[in-house]
């Protein structure tokens, strides 16, 4: 029986026309899924349904979503964020793994500085609408390479790449051309940033495991399509253990000149 699918030029040219078609024609599809991203039930037969192609170094893996979640598209992940997101989707590893430290990540783009980032999502009220977030804060000051002393970088070398200052969260922040927020089988990966020369985006924040993130966050990033990035320096937010603590710090980041803001769109699911 024919499926509701929707099968992308991008996904069609990895996958190729002949497997495409027998997609479309029912002979490989699926009846029923869990969605990668909200991660209810899902009926190819009965509502329009997109074809992800989750694609890594040596591996694809080829999941279903609600077209009303995301459209068809291929996400690049690594072989390690492919591989934990085919025991999400075939139900192995057992209960889902919590949050561990953040990995060492390039910034900027006048050389290889590295930082320890800590990332927290929330929702954050921006003029009337709640809006999914992430807060980045790394864990020790951000210095320019080849230099030493107190001064703290973080923020200007976010600035240089198109993060805006943010005197109060009144409004929601431009986006930054490039960057994006990967999410998998609704789990969030990463943050990418814009590939060297318009090539494939590469991680600008990493999470060792996939992070889970709230029900209610992540119902609202399936409506908006988009985070908002708040980005502090050192020492300025810390673990808040609420959303309205998290507020708070934000709100006295913002009213001290530390803070800024991009919105990104999704890449991937």
């Amino acid at each position: 029986m024919p499926r509701m699918l929707d099968v992308s030029d991008d996904v069609r040219a990895e996958i190729g026309d002949e497997e495409a078609d027998r997609l479309l024609g029912g002979d490989n599809a699926p009846g029923s899924y869990d969605c990668t991203s909200c991660r209810t039930p899902g009926d190819t037969e009965r509502e329009p349904t997109s074809t992800v192609l989750f694609v890594g170094e040596e591996t694809a893996v080829l999941a279903f979503a609600h077209a009303a979640c995301i459209p068809s598209q291929v996400v690049p992940v690594s072989e390690e964020q492919l591989q934990g997101a085919v025991r999400s989707i075939t139900g192995e590893g057992g209960a889902a793994q919590a949050p561990v430290g953040p990995p060492v990540v390039p910034i900027g783009t006048d050389g290889p500085v590295q930082a320890e980032l800590g990332v927290t999502s929330g929702l954050v009220l921006v003029d009337g609408d709640l809006h999914p977030a992430l807060v980045v804060e790394p864990l020790a000051p951000i210095a320019r390479p080849g230099t030493s002393g107190p001064v703290d970088v973080f923020l200007p070398l976010l600035i240089e790449q198109g993060f805006t200052p943010v005197a109060a969260i009144d409004q929601v922040p431009p986006p930054t051309p490039g960057w994006s927020v990967l999410l998998a089988v609704g789990r969030l990966h990463a943050i990418l940033q814009p590939g060297t020369g318009g090539g494939t985006p590469s991680a600008w924040w990493q999470a060792h495991q996939a992070m889970e993130v709230a029900q209610e966050w992540r119902s609202a990033v399936n409506k908006t399509k988009k985070v908002l990035v708040f980005a502090a320096p050192v020492g300025t937010i810390g673990q808040q253990p609420r959303e309205d603590l998290l507020r708070d710090a934000l709100d006295r980041a913002a009213a001290r000149g530390q803070l800024v803001a991009a919105s990104m769109p999704l890449a991937g699911t």
